[in-house]
């Protein structure tokens, strides 16, 4: 077995949808894009500020989108100071 620190994301990330629709119990899937997208989006913008010391465009040259997204994911996760 691959120790978790040399998993790739994504087998975590494939994980994780697995066992959403194991749980879902007969109910209908919806959104699913916009439900993996807000439990992703939120850490890794905070890691990314964190690791940057806040530095917006640097966080914005290491998550490959312009500044103007950045603040605007930023507002939307609460995470500007």
């Amino acid at each position: 077995m691959v120790s978790s620190r040399k998993r790739p994301l994504r087998d975590f990330t494939a994980e994780a949808v697995n066992h959403y629709f194991r749980d879902l119990n007969g109910h209908k899937a919806g959104d699913l894009y916009g439900l993996v997208l807000g439990e992703v989006e939120a850490p890794l913008f905070d890691a990314v500020m964190e690791h940057t010391h806040g530095n917006q465009t640097q966080a914005a040259e290491i998550l490959g989108i312009n500044r103007a997204t950045l603040r605007k994911k930023l507002r939307q996760y609460e995470l500007l100071n």
